[in-house]
């Protein structure tokens, strides 16, 4: 039998995220209670199918369910994107025809916390290049030396997915494998003091020849782009699940906003500020923002769910979903902002700490400016040399 949205993330649990948000957010800590309730909700586990005792979610329900987590805590639903990804991608390149993950299914129902090890500083190739060395090893497996950033969910992860480049033998190579967190050569910095996002604790990862057995080595792709079902997993997941985030961010900001203007009063009229018409302007604005979101959120789920072929447009139309999102919600925050007073302002306001929140949306990939580029190239062609 699948479960409602509202059976698996209840109002009262929502209420529970959000009350412990704050805390979180002041102390800069990581949201163990709030894993451990998603856990014992069988959340982690929704990409897996009901055989191997998951939820049989596909990419439609999963975004909604993280749409519906960060409206109340959207700290909590970002690091729980880096899980949901890869067992998001064990569950594409399944639906696909590829069982070569399907271990990353079968260990999260296990109970297996999965994260990414994947971003690197300066590296604007993102998946097309690492600065990583990946070094083989005479059993097939494969040694890692480097850095990885924004490591979300370091406190708990049990499954680090990571990759870097083999250049022996004369041909490059991206390596993608995993490690777990009982391996040795890897150390966890303790440095994530940000702006906002805090509870996600995506601290730095340093790769100091840690080694993936050949198990666990799962691919070896050329430099630069290419057409491997995984990359396209990987972009499909992660710009998706990112979009339902901030599209939730952004949610609660506007239901916010209503019940404000309607609570504030006006000295001068003694009337609320819902009937201030500049006010009603700025509500309606950011309405009209949030209304665009929605569908397009959730008919692009929906396409990969039903293996819809759009050529050589998925890409631009998966980092255009991510642009439009993070950008619509820090427009919306903000129109919010504008209108609900100054105690926004003060710490531990909930719509001071999404203003913090949203402002994470342009760091994450695609950016804007890569986002650009691949729309242009795939309308235009590529710029001539």
């Amino acid at each position: 039998m699948s479960i409602e949205l509202n059976e698996l993330l209840p109002d009262e649990l929502l209420e529970r995220f959000r009350a412990r948000a704050r805390g979180y957010d002041e102390r800069n800590e990581f949201f163990h209670e709030d894993l451990a309730e998603l856990k014992e909700q069988g959340y982690l586990r929704m990409f897996a199918s009901t055989d191997d005792g998951g939820l049989g979610f596909g990419l439609e329900r999963a975004a909604a369910a993280q749409r519906r987590l960060a409206t109340a805590a959207p700290a909590t639903a970002l690091a729980v994107n880096m899980h949901l990804v890869w067992t998001g991608v064990a569950h594409l390149l399944a639906a696909r025809g590829d069982d070569s993950l399907h271990y990353v299914l079968t260990e999260a129902v296990a109970g297996e916390v999965f994260a990414f090890g994947n971003s690197e500083a300066g590296n604007d190739s993102v998946l097309f290049d690492s600065n990583t060395v990946a070094e083989p090893q005479d059993d097939g497996g494969y040694s890692f030396t480097g850095t990885k950033i924004f490591t979300s969910l370091s406190p708990a992860w049990t499954r680090l997915g990571i990759f870097g480049k083999d250049s022996t033998g004369g041909q490059e190579k991206l390596v993608h494998a995993f490690i777990t967190r009982d391996t040795p050569g890897y150390t966890i910095k303790d440095d994530w003091n940000t702006l906002g996002m805090r509870a996600s604790q995506s601290n730095t990862t340093v790769l100091d020849g840690v080694v993936a057995p050949a198990g666990r080595v799962f691919r070896k792709l050329p430099v630069g782009p290419n057409a491997d079902p995984l990359i396209f997993a990987i972009f499909a997941c992660f710009e998706t699940l990112l979009a339902a985030v901030y599209t939730g961010l952004g949610e609660r900001a506007l239901d916010l906003g209503v019940a404000t203007v309607h609570r504030r009063m006006s000295k001068k009229s003694g009337r609320s500020y819902a009937q201030d018409p500049d006010i009603r302007w700025r509500i309606a604005d950011a309405a009209l923002a949030m209304d665009g979101l929605y569908p397009q959120l959730e008919s692009l789920a929906r396409d990969v769910d039903n293996l819809v072929d759009h050529g050589g447009q998925w890409f631009p139309k998966m980092v255009g979903l991510k642009v439009r999102a993070t950008e619509t919600a820090r427009t919306v925050v903000d129109l919010i902002i504008r209108v609900s007073g100054g105690g926004t302002y003060f710490a531990g306001n909930e719509l001071g700490r999404l203003y913090r929140d949203v402002l994470a949306g342009m760091f994450h990939p695609s950016d804007d400016e890569s986002a650009h580029s691949m729309i242009a190239n795939a309308w235009l062609g590529p710029i001539q040399e």
